[in-house]
């Protein structure tokens, strides 16, 4: 499954489809292969395999052949980038509450 370096998606593309974050969180605790994934989605195992491959190439998982088949595992590193970005924004959402807080407790 290598992908050149120059077609790989960003992990804020990856993530941005629900069926792709749901994967994810299937991937969180344990190896699964694409059978079994498959399972937990009303979509062919054609577009799971694509919804791999987006998650693949943002280097959110890796895939292992074990016999006959193609095993994926969750790879978390590169969500840092998003929690980092997350990260910048608390502050703003910290002030809002704060102003919130003391609207309510001024009534």
């Amino acid at each position: 499954m290598g992908i050149p370096a120059a077609t790989k998606h960003d992990v804020f593309h990856a993530i941005a489809d629900p069926t792709r974050r749901k994967m994810l969180k299937l991937l969180a605790d344990q190896e699964m292969p694409i059978a079994a994934i498959t399972d937990n989605f009303p979509i062919t195992r054609t577009a799971v395999n694509k919804h791999l491959h987006v998650l693949f190439d943002a280097g959110l998982v890796s895939s292992q052949k074990v016999g006959r088949e193609t095993r994926y595992k969750l790879l978390p590193e590169p969500l840092v980038e998003i929690k980092d970005w997350l990260t910048f924004f608390e502050t703003y959402w910290d002030d809002k509450l704060a102003a919130l807080k003391s609207f309510v407790e001024d009534d």
